[in-house]
C-alpha cells in the first residue's frame, strides 16, 4: 500500500483551486464581468461580440434589443435568456430599414412599441407577446433629411425619450463646433445671429404616434444645446433632462487663450433639466465648471473669464469635466436596488477623444442622487473597469468603452458598451435596508485615477518635452482626432498608421491638411464621413514638419515633405 503525499494533497488542492474564481464561477470567468461596483451588487455578463452597439432598451419579459452600429441592411439585435442561467442564449438580428448613417443611437420601448433611430430617421415596431423579433412592420415616425442640409452636419445622433402624454423628444444636434461660416477655423468669429440654431442646436417635440412626420410637423422644445447623446424623462416630476456634450479644441482654435490642460478640462458636459423654451446659450456660451458660470466663447469676445449674459440662460444642475462624454441617462424606478437609489442617475460616461495630451476621461458608470427633482449629492462612481487599464492614452486603448444603461423588468441594471458589444446586467444582493454609505467607500477611490481625476497640468501632460517640431504640431492640432497613437478612434476619424493616404501622393496630402476634407473617404478599406477642418492657419514649414513626422512615425517609412513643396501647393489652392 502506497503512503499518503502531503506534498501530492496540497498540490492537488492548488490545482483544483486554480479551476475555479473566488465566486465559484467556471474556468475563466471574470468576477463581476471584469467590473467594480459597490459591496453587495453584483455583476453578469449577458452577452458578448454582439458587434459595436449604441444604446439598449429591455422589455417587461426580459428580452432585450441592441441598436447596431452602421446596420446594413438589418440594425437591430434581439437577445433572450432562454434557460434561466442570466445568459442571453439566442440570438436574432432583425430590422428592415433604411438607414444611410451610422450614427443610430436611439433606442426605447414605449407603449407596446420598439423605438429606434438612425441618424436621420425615428421607427417603431409593435412588439408581439411572446415573440423575439417582432412580427409586425417597421414604421417611420420622423425623418430629417440631413444629408440636403446647407449647413452641413455633425451631431447628428437621434436619442430619443417620451413624457406621459404621448410624445416623442428627438434632439438636433449642431452641425458644426461653434457656429462659424466655415466650420472649426481657429481664430475665426462666430456667426451672430447663428442661422444653425433655426432647426438645430436643440430638442424638439413631435407626436409619438403620428406617422411620416419631419422636423416642420414638430415643435421646437428648448435651444441653444450643441449636442445630446443621453436624454431622459424623469417622471416623478414629469420633466426632461439631458446631457450636453460641451464643443471641443479651445487650444487649437485659441491657443493664446487657453492652454492644453483648460482645453481637455473645459468646456463642462453640462447636466441640464430642459424646460419649454428654455436656452442653454449655445454657441454663444459655455458652461465653465471651474468658474461655476457660463462665459462667451471666445468666438463671439470671450476670454475664458467674461460672462456677458450667461446667468440668464438655462444654468446645469450639475457640471462634468470637458470630454466625459455621457452618452446614455436612466432615471432609476425600480424597487431592487437600496432606496437611495430611488430616481436617481445612472449615466454611462463614453470617454471623448479630445483629452490629448492629457489621459483620456470618462470609460465608467456614475451614479446621482436626486431628491424633489435636482441632485442630493455628487456623481459617484457606480461601476468602472470597463477600460481594462488606468491611463487611457488612446481611445483605442480602452477594452470597452460604456455606452448604455437599460433597466429590466425585476430592477437590475443593465450597461452596454460600444466596442465589441458587451452587456452586463448588475444585480443588488444583499438587504436593501442595511445598505450604507460604507459600502461605496471603495469605489471612491476610484475617483483618484487618471480616468477620472482632474489632471495635474505639469506631471499628467503626456507628452511633455517629448519629440522635435513637427510632433509638438502634430500633439497640438492633429492627436485629439488622430490620437496619440495614429490610429484614431475608429469611428470618426480615420488611421494615419500604415494608410495610404499618409504615403501616397504628397500633393494630395498637403491639400488634405490646407483645405480639409469633406465628404466620404475610405481609409486602409473603412469608410470614413467626418468632416476634417483646414489648418491652412498653420506656415509652410509647420506644414511641412508635421507631415514629415506623420510620414515616419506610426508604421509609416517614407520621405519628407518641404516647406517649398507646401508653399507650391498653398499657391495652386489661391489661384
Amino acid at each position: 500500500m502506497k503512503r499518503f503525499s502531503p506534498a501530492l494533497f496540497v498540490s492537488m488542492v492548488i490545482l483544483f483551486s486554480n479551476c475555479q474564481t473566488p465566486q465559484g464561477l467556471p474556468p475563466g470567468e471574470e468576477v463581476n464581468g471584469g467590473l467594480t461596483v459597490p459591496d453587495s451588487f453584483s455583476v453578469v455578463v449577458v452577452a458578448e461580440s454582439t458587434g459595436r452597439a449604441r444604446h439598449i432598451a429591455v422589455n417587461t419579459n426580459g428580452d432585450i434589443y441592441v441598436k447596431l452600429r452602421s446596420p446594413h441592411p438589418k440594425g437591430i439585435l434581439a437577445l433572450r435568456d432562454e434557460d434561466n442561467d442570466g445568459r442571453a442564449d439566442r440570438r436574432e438580428v432583425f430590422g428592415d430599414y433604411v438607414d444611410e448613417g451610422e450614427y443610430g443611437t436611439g433606442m426605447r420601448i414605449y407603449n407596446g412599441y420598439l423605438y429606434f433611430s438612425t441618424a436621420g430617421e425615428v421607427y417603431r415596431m409593435k412588439l408581439t407577446d411572446g415573440d423575439l423579433v417582432p412580427q409586425s412592420k417597421v414604421e417611420l415616425i420622423m425623418k430629417d433629411d440631413y444629408k440636403n442640409d446647407p449647413h452641413g452636419f455633425e451631431h447628428i445622433a437621434k436619442p430619443i425619450t417620451f413624457d406621459d402624454d404621448g410624445h416623442l423628444y428627438v434632439q438636433f444636434g449642431a452641425p458644426g463646433d461653434v457656429c462659424q461660416a466655415t466650420n472649426r477655423v481657429p481664430g475665426a468669429p462666430g456667426q451672430d445671429p447663428c442661422p444653425q440654431l433655426e432647426d438645430h442646436g436643440g430638442v424638439w417635440q413631435f407626436d409619438a404616434n403620428k406617422l411620416n412626420q419631419t422636423q416642420k410637423d414638430g415643435k421646437r422644445y428648448a435651444t441653444g444645446i450643441r449636442s445630446i447623446v443621453g436624454m431622459d424623462w424623469n417622471h416623478t416630476n414629469n420633466a426632461l433632462y439631458a446631457l450636453q456634450h460641451g464643443r471641443d479644441d479651445l487650444h487649437r482654435t485659441w491657443p493664446a487663450l487657453f492652454t492644453p490642460w483648460q482645453s481637455a478640462m473645459l468646456p463642462a458636459e453640462e447636466f441640464l433639466k430642459v424646460t419649454e423654451g428654455s436656452d442653454a446659450g449655445w454657441p454663444y456660451y459655455y458652461y465653465d465648471q471651474i468658474q461655476k458660470k457660463k462665459v462667451l466663447n471666445p468666438e463671439y469676445g470671450g476670454d475664458g473669464k467674461k460672462t456677458g449674459e450667461g446667468e440668464k440662460l438655462n444654468q446645469p444642475i450639475m457640471a462634468f469635466p470637458g470630454h466625459w462624454a455621457p452618452n446614455d441617462l436612466l432615471f432609476y424606478s425600480g424597487d431592487q436596488f437600496p432606496e437611495r437609489y430611488k430616481n436617481g442617475a445612472f449615466i454611462a460616461f463614453h470617454g471623448s477623444t479630445i483629452r490629448s495630451p492629457y489621459p483620456q476621461a470618462g470609460y465608467f458608470i456614475g451614479f446621482v442622487p436626486f431628491k424633489d427633482g435636482v441632485p442630493s449629492g455628487e456623481v459617484e462612481v457606480f461601476a468602472d473597469g470597463f477600460a481594462g487599464i488606468d491611463t487611457i492614452v488612446n481611445t483605442s486603448d480602452a477594452a470597452y468603452r460604456p455606452m448604455a444603461v437599460a433597466m429590466g423588468p425585476d430592477g437590475s441594471l443593465y450597461v452596454g458598451e460600444s466596442e465589441k458589444g458587451k452587456i452586463w446586467k448588475i444585480t443588488y444582493k444583499g438587504d436593501p435596508k442595511n445598505f450604507s454609505d460604507r459600502q461605496l467607500a471603495k469605489m471612491e477611490e476610484h475617483k483618484s485615477l487618471p480616468h477620472i481625476k482632474t489632471p495635474d497640468e505639469i506631471k499628467d501632460n503626456l507628452h511633455a518635452g517629448k519629440g522635435g517640431k513637427g510632433s509638438q504640431v502634430y500633439f497640438s492640432y492633429c492627436s485629439t482626432c488622430h490620437q496619440s497613437d495614429g490610429d484614431g478612434d475608429g469611428n470618426r476619424f480615420p488611421p494615419l498608421t500604415q494608410s495610404e493616404w499618409v504615403n501616397g501622393d504628397k500633393e494630395r496630402l498637403i491639400g488634405v491638411v490646407l483645405n480639409g476634407l469633406q465628404g466620404p473617404v475610405t481609409v486602409k478599406g473603412k469608410a470614413y464621413n467626418n468632416p476634417m477642418p483646414a489648418h491652412n492657419f498653420l506656415n509652410d514649414q509647420d506644414v511641412a514638419d508635421v507631415l514629415s513626422y506623420i510620414r515616419k512615425t506610426f508604421n509609416n517609412n517614407n520621405d519628407s515633405i518641404t516647406a517649398e513643396e507646401v508653399k507650391e501647393v498653398r499657391s495652386k489652392v489661391a489661384k
